[in-house]
């Protein structure tokens, strides 16, 4: 008992210090890894310690001067069997119903695990401690049953499965920088939407319009229970999610991974940054984008976090494009950047200082909500387009825009259905799979040949099809993916439960739909038959080859030439700002940064500050609340007239888009 109550003060009082460093709990493989704990704490330890972390140490004092004065008393008599099993009993149920708590507050909290903090706060250390040993015991089961079998079978597919670059596509964003914006929660049907004759995201619907974008009206996400990780995933390595769980969560720290960042920095010199306003543990994500080979990451402790500037899930997009800029600016070109949004997040809620745009009317407030972030996250990335431009970061980069998973569930669909001009008495599994498609455009500034493109596609395409842009051949590593614009681009889209959608057919659940009119296909012949047969089994076989590749991390075995694998441990993401500017002062009149090409002076000011935007906002939004008081009274008996119609006029979206233009989708 004593050793037991020893040990778990010094699981307390060291993860209390790995916290102070790392904003982040030790793992069973930081505690058994000497390394990894001796860099994270050995030199700076006592630095860590406060005076206040002597409470960990007063109850020990405590109970050590009890024994020596013999106020405590030991009994060598043995528990009673019947108490022993008591208290067990009693223990193990009260273990239960805070896990049941726990999944009510946070559903899916073992089964995700996106958080190792949410853990510890709804479970406690030392349950989260015994669950990532049991899930680092499994996982390493598992590697150690890899073979060089299982490797050449991914070989073998990912070589057969490869299509070779479209010539008049290959290389033409070469040399420019990449800006990558992850648009949370955001789905196709947005596009070209309007709610009460109201564009909900105009800017947007600007990009995916104009002809120096190219824009995908079928691309689809495929994420599992990872979603959001999933989506990173696939962006970056071509490679699945999970069929449970998240990657980033499970396997992310320990994983060897042949990602964008890596590649780009060994093939072409790219600098690589992630700008996100949540904590870097979320997702894991301060360990994965280590092992993926990102050079910079700028989580929630480079922001101001102060309240009035948070959503759920983070800093606000505004203030999120806003405050990266600083660093940005010093990043050496050409780089490869990432900025994650969040304000676009369920359950879709946003302060009235920041909402100018009137919710829907279904009586679902998720679904309502959801058109006044998603126009909210469109006047965010069109200020910062807009410091782009001004900068002169625009002319010189090509912009990724993708939704990452879906924002409406299957569930709330149906509150939805009346928006996009269909009848909820008819929706089916296929309008639910439709609704998987999520925006994907690649603006290339200077491009006159874009446009809507319509073959079909996903998450798990966009790394293959961004090297090829950019002029780097991607036979050489293993993917899963395939270029869009090739003419060899599998066309068949693999969703992590199995189903998976062609350019004429749905196939969900083992059930077939035509694309076209939605009907179930109940007599197909037996070409289309043999054909989905065939679809079936390659997505099974490219998802099985997937799961295989990353739970035996069977890449540690498979260097391509010209690649280095990642070594994480030199990657560090403390006092990143003061390492940028100090090598740009180290590189003097080499340095290609946008702060040392400016001369050495700021481009913070070209971007307008969000919080005075915000302000003069609030004062629009209060006049323009008087003006309609005024007005309201003389107004009414038109408004009355119309009471019959529909609050929510729509133009309705491209839910069965072939292309993008798509305004009207057919009745079934």
């Amino acid at each position: 008992m004593i050793l037991i109550y020893l040990a778990n003060s010094a699981l307390l009082l060291f993860n209390v210090i790995y916290y102070r460093e790392f904003t982040d709990f030790m793992t069973i493989n930081v505690i058994f890894g000497y390394s990894s704990v001796s860099n994270g704490l050995s030199t700076s330890s006592s630095a860590l310690l406060t005076p206040k972390d002597i409470i960990f140490a007063v109850d020990l004092l405590l109970i050590l001067g009890l024994i020596l004065t013999k106020a405590i008393k030991f009994d060598k008599r043995p528990i009673p069997k019947l108490s022993a099993l008591a208290m067990t009993s009693f223990a193990l149920f009260f273990m239960t119903f805070n896990l049941t708590l726990g999944e009510i507050s946070r559903p899916q909290l073992l089964g995700r695990t996106f958080d190792r903090a949410y853990l510890v706060k709804y479970l406690g250390l030392d349950f989260f401690t015994v669950y990532d040993g049991l899930k680092t015991a499994k996982t390493n089961q598992a590697r150690n049953e890899a073979n060089s079998a299982d490797l050449n079978k991914v070989i073998n597919f990912a070589q057969e499965h490869y299509a070779k670059p479209n010539e008049q596509m290959f290389g033409v964003a070469k040399g420019k920088n990449v800006i990558v914006i992850h648009l949370e929660s955001f789905q196709q049907f947005l596009i070209n939407y309007k709610l009460n004759d109201q564009e909900v995201t105009p800017f947007l619907n600007s990009l995916y319009n104009s002809k120096q974008t190219y824009s995908f009206a079928n691309f689809f996400n495929q994420v599992g229970q990872g979603k959001t990780s999933d989506a990173e995933n696939m962006l970056e390595t071509s490679t699945y999610g999970l069929p449970q769980g998240s990657l980033f969560s499970t396997l992310g720290s320990e994983n060897t991974f042949q990602a964008a960042p890596a590649i780009l920095n060994q093939e072409a010199g790219y600098t690589s940054a992630v700008f996100h306003g949540n904590v870097g543990s979320f997702w894991n994500r301060n360990d994965v984008y280590k092992n993926m080979g990102y050079q910079y990451f700028f989580d929630a402790s480079y922001y101001d976090t102060s309240a009035e500037r948070l959503s759920e899930y983070g800093l606000k997009d505004k203030y999120l494009f806003h405050d990266s800029v600083k660093y940005l600016e010093q990043l050496q070109q050409p780089f490869y950047t990432k900025f994650i949004t969040v304000t676009n997040h369920f359950p879709y809620t946003l302060d009235s200082a920041d909402a100018d745009f009137p919710a829907a009317n279904t009586g679902e407030a998720s679904v309502d909500n959801y058109f006044v972030t998603a126009h909210y996250l469109d006047q965010a990335i069109e200020t910062f387009f807009n410091y782009l431009k001004k900068s002169g970061l625009y002319d010189n980069s090509v912009i990724i825009l993708y939704g990452d998973h879906y924002g409406i569930s299957d569930s709330r669909n149906l509150k939805l259905a009346s928006l996009l001009g269909k009848s909820a008495s008819t929706w089916s599994d296929f309008d639910n799979t439709q609704m998987q498609r999520v925006p994907f455009m690649i603006h290339i500034p200077g491009q006159e040949n874009g446009g809507v493109q319509t073959q079909y596609g996903g998450e798990i395409d966009v790394l293959p099809t961004l090297l090829h842009l950019l002029g780097i051949n991607s036979s050489a590593y293993l993917q899963f993916g395939t270029d869009l614009f090739s003419k060899e681009h599998d066309q068949t889209v693999a969703f992590r439960n199995g189903s998976f959608i062609t350019p004429k057919y749905t196939v969900v659940s083992g059930t077939i739909y035509d694309n076209q009119t939605g009907a179930v296909v109940t007599h197909p012949s037996k070409v289309v038959s043999d054909y989905l047969a065939e679809q079936k089994q390659k997505v099974r076989t490219e998802l099985s080859l997937s799961d295989t590749l990353n739970t035996k991390n069977l890449l540690r075995f498979y260097v391509p030439a010209h690649f280095t694998p990642v070594d994480p441990s030199l990657y560090d993401y403390k006092k990143q700002f003061e390492r940028l500017k100090a090598l740009n002062s180290k590189l003097g009149a080499k340095s290609k940064s946008l702060y040392s090409k400016n001369k050495h002076k700021s481009t913070v000011d070209d971007y307008p500050n969000e919080e005075d935007s915000l302000n003069q906002d609030n004062t629009n939004n209060q006049a323009n609340s008087t003006d309609n008081s005024q007005t309201e009274t003389s107004q009414e008996e038109s408004t009355a007239s119309d009471s019959s119609a529909s609050t929510s006029s729509t133009a309705a979206p491209a839910l069965y888009a072939t292309s993008g233009n798509t305004s009207t989708p057919p009745t079934e």
